[in-house]
């Protein structure tokens, strides 16, 4: 009676796996949901690195989250169709989740996180692509993310500089209507 018994919850500890039916499977899942995690890491490190909020883990179980949905759609063989309206979820669900991100300082007047916003969206996109196996589209997804994070505001800094012609073109010019060089007030 007692073997009966072992047989029948190691039969079904079976059956509860079954969804991965071979080693081939086994490795699409680990390789879709490690790379998801991993290039979600390399975002949330680049944030993390910058003091924003969202960082490594929060990236990662994001693009993790995100791959997994869309991997699972896979696994079920839903019709491209279904596994739209389960992008759309995943889409909608972290736009609400980076909006908790944004937050309106009334001390500047300035409105803060959008860009963790953005990030936030970007690295759920970037797991749906690890997800569906398009895991070169991951990939230069978020070496493209890592250079906007890196060397837009780098860019920017190097444009408000004084002297630059944007910088230029933002300030006040001034100009000497007094062609006479000794005839000039003293500030």
């Amino acid at each position: 009676m007692e073997a009966g018994i072992w047989q029948q919850v190691t039969s079904t500890v079976a059956m509860e796996f079954s969804d991965v039916p071979d080693a081939a499977e086994v490795t699409r899942i680990v390789l879709r949901l490690s790379l998801a995690a991993l290039l979600g890491g390399l975002l949330g490190f680049e944030r993390e690195h910058r003091g924003k909020a969202a960082g490594v883990r929060t990236h990662m179980l994001v693009s993790m989250g995100s791959a997994l949905f869309v991997l699972l759609s896979l696994q079920v063989g839903m019709p491209t169709s279904d596994i739209s309206r389960v992008l759309q979820g995943i889409i909608a669900g972290v736009g609400f989740l980076g909006a908790g991100a944004i937050l309106k300082n009334d001390s500047h007047e300035k409105v803060q996180g959008l860009t963790t916003a953005a990030g936030i969206w970007l690295t759920a996109a970037i797991g749906v692509a690890a997800g569906m196996g398009r895991e070169a589209t991951a990939v230069l997804s978020t070496l493209l993310a890592l250079a906007i994070f890196s060397l837009m505001p780098r860019l920017l800094a190097l444009l408000d500089r004084p002297g630059s012609p944007a910088a230029v073109s933002q300030s006040e010019t001034t100009i000497d209507t007094n062609p006479i060089p000794g005839n000039r007030e003293k500030p």
